[in-house]
Parts: structure tokens; sequence; C-alpha cells
């Protein structure tokens, strides 16, 4: 009988190999936390009347009553020989207030559209400064005679309403005669006098407040809303 060794096969099943357990390793881990530390608050300053914008409009509101009022003269001109005197001067007082209206709107409008998004109380508020300094520059043209394009026009019509305006009619009177003529007025020509200097001052009042409107409408039709920009 041959004898056969004892060649058992190793059990590979089973290694002998000790996993580590990675489920209770002893790892610590910190959690860093950050505390929001508050910031000194800051006053943020934005200057809500812009002057670029207004002496645009400005400059828009005095060349749009230069050229409606060239406009009215040549309108009333062509007219002269076919109306009376009391239309006529009727006519250029309607035509002076409907023409300083029309360019305080449009002045208002160009300084809102010029101007960056900002709500009706800031348009409105820059409107009214608009307002104030062209009334401002438009009384010291006048007042200083200035000569050019203004002194033509105002002096074509000046002597057209002396040309065509009857004695009697509703014109004021010129300051030389009525300083030449002083120790002889009566009080009857001193109190038609009154009464026509009380009612121009009455019609500049009326003009300037409703010039007021005008630009005060025309800047909320031209003021640009905010948007919100999300990022």
């Amino acid at each position: 009988m041959a004898y056969t060794p004892d060649r058992t096969p190793p059990d590979r099943t089973t290694p002998d190999r000790t996993i580590p357990d990675r489920t209770s390793s002893n790892v610590h881990v910190t959690s860093a936390t950050t505390s929001a530390v508050p910031a000194n608050p800051v006053m943020e300053y934005h200057d809500t009347v812009r002057w670029g914008p207004i002496f645009a409009g400005i400059v828009v509101a005095l060349v749009s009553q230069l050229m409606l009022s060239a406009l009215g003269a040549a309108v009333g001109g062509y007219a002269a020989g076919e109306a009376t005197p009391g239309s006529i001067g009727t006519g250029i007082g309607i035509w002076a207030i409907i023409s300083l209206l029309i360019s305080l709107f449009l002045g208002a409008w160009a300084m809102a559209a010029s101007c960056g998004p900002m709500n009706k109380k800031t348009a409105m508020l820059n409107a009214t400064i608009m307002w104030a300094t062209t009334l401002v520059i438009s009384g010291w043209l006048l007042a200083s005679g200035v000569s050019g394009a203004f002194g033509v026009i105002a002096s074509s019509a000046g002597g057209a309403l002396t040309q065509v305006i009857e004695p009697g009619g509703a014109s004021l009177p010129n300051p030389d005669q009525v300083t030449q003529a002083a120790p002889n007025v009566t009080p009857q020509e001193a109190a038609q006098y009154a009464a026509s200097a009380a009612t121009a001052s009455i019609s500049f009042i009326i003009g300037s407040l409703l010039g007021l409107v005008a630009a005060l409408i025309g800047s909320t039709v031209g003021a640009k809303r905010p948007r919100a920009v999300v990022r």
C-alpha cells in the first residue's frame, strides 16, 4: 500500500486579516463658528438737486419761449391789418401765457428726461428750482435790456403795439412820458395808472403760478422710474 501524504490546502476563505473599524475612529472634528460683528452704521448722502439737468431745462425753456414769441409776433403781424386793436392786445396776452406754459413744460420735461431714475417728488423739486431760476434769469434779461434776438423781438413788438393800440386801449404807459407829465397828472389818471400797475402785477403772479404748474406736470411726465436690479 502506497503512502499518501496529508496535503490539506489552507483555508483561504477566512484570512486572518483584521479590518480596522473606521466607524468608531478617534477623529474629532472641530467646527469653527463665526460670529457676525455688527458694523458701524454709515449714512449715505445723495444730492437730490441736479444742477446740470436744471440748467439744460432752463436753456430749453428760454429757447422755446423765444421761438414761440417769434411765431406769435409773425402771426400777429400778418393779422394786424384785419383785427381791432383790442383783439390784438387780447391775443398777444393770451399767446404770451400759452407760450410761457409750453416753454416751461418743455424745459421741465427735458430736465427730468436728462436725469437718471428718480421718483416724482425729486422731479417736482428740481422742476420748482428750474422754474424759480428761469423766472430770475428772465427778470434779469428784461431789466438789463439785453440786446440780440430778445431785444429785437421786444423792440419790434413794442413798436407794433405803439402803432396799433389806441390811446384808450389797455396799454401800459411809457415811463418817460409819465415822468414828464407827472405835474399835470389828474387824480383820475393817477388812479388809472395805479389800476394798470395792479392789473399787470396780478397777471404776473397768475402767469408765474400757472408756469409753475406746467413745470411740475412736465417733470412728472419726463421722470424715469427707478428700477430694481436683481443680481
